[in-house]
């Protein structure tokens, strides 16, 4: 079975620092385009770091440009989201998810991932 599991969410204070890891099975997270979503209760998903299953391609919110760095991780099948210098506006429950989706949509059509985690808490709040 096909699996990914996120960790690495928490309470940080604003200015703070959290890395997010999403670890798969059963799969080679590399033949996948990856996506980073968050989602707020009310509100719908976002996407706010992708990459390209070829790596050539990243794309971030405009929110998160700059604080925020996607990288994978080939060796240990995983993929990393560093976040830096939080807001208290990137509370939220963020997913990781993969599938074979290409750009430009892999970052904006969060319906087409069939491959989710079961999402990660990250709250900024002094």
């Amino acid at each position: 079975q096909l699996h990914l599991v996120e960790s690495g969410g928490g309470l940080v204070q604003p200015g703070g620092s959290l890395r997010l890891s999403c670890a798969a099975s059963g799969f080679t997270l590399d033949d996948y385009a990856i996506g980073w979503f968050r989602q707020v209760p009310g509100k719908d998903r976002e996407g706010v770091a992708c990459i390209s299953s070829s790596d050539k391609i990243k794309k971030y919110a405009d929110s998160v440009q700059g604080r925020f760095i996607l990288a994978r991780d080939s060796a240990k099948n995983s993929v990393y989201l560093q976040m830096i210098s939080l807001k208290p506006e990137d509370t939220a429950v963020y997913y990781c998810a993969a599938d074979r989706i290409p750009a430009p949509d892999f970052c904006s059509h969060y319906w087409r991932y069939n491959y989710w985690g079961q999402g990660t808490q990250v709250t900024v709040s002094s």
